[in-house]
């Protein structure tokens, strides 16, 4: 192990801990360059683009789907109503007696 340590330069000869330098670290710049803004003109032309290439759903989907979620919404709030109920009844029960 100690030898594997001489290899990688984290002990010295000697079995002490050698320095590690290192290096400055770089300004972080922001992708593609970013020295240039733009303006809000541009910005809104971009969004623009950008959204053209979304796949957007059609109506039947976003029906399918509304419904799916309100389903799953209404049973899993019934389920949890109906457990609070039990661990009520259960915990006066307990707390009665």
């Amino acid at each position: 192990m100690k030898r594997q340590l001489q290899r990688q330069g984290q002990i010295r000869d000697d079995g002490s801990p050698a320095l590690q330098r290192r290096p400055p670290p770089q300004p972080r710049t922001a992708p593609g360059g970013g020295a240039r803004r733009t303006g809000p003109a541009e910005f809104f032309k971009d969004v623009r683009a950008e959204l053209r290439k979304v796949a957007w759903p059609s109506r039947s989907e976003v029906v399918n789907y509304s419904t799916v979620v309100l389903f799953t919404l209404v049973v899993l709030t019934a389920l949890i109503f109906v457990l609070d109920l039990g661990f009520q009844k259960w915990v006066t029960f307990l707390f009665k007696a």
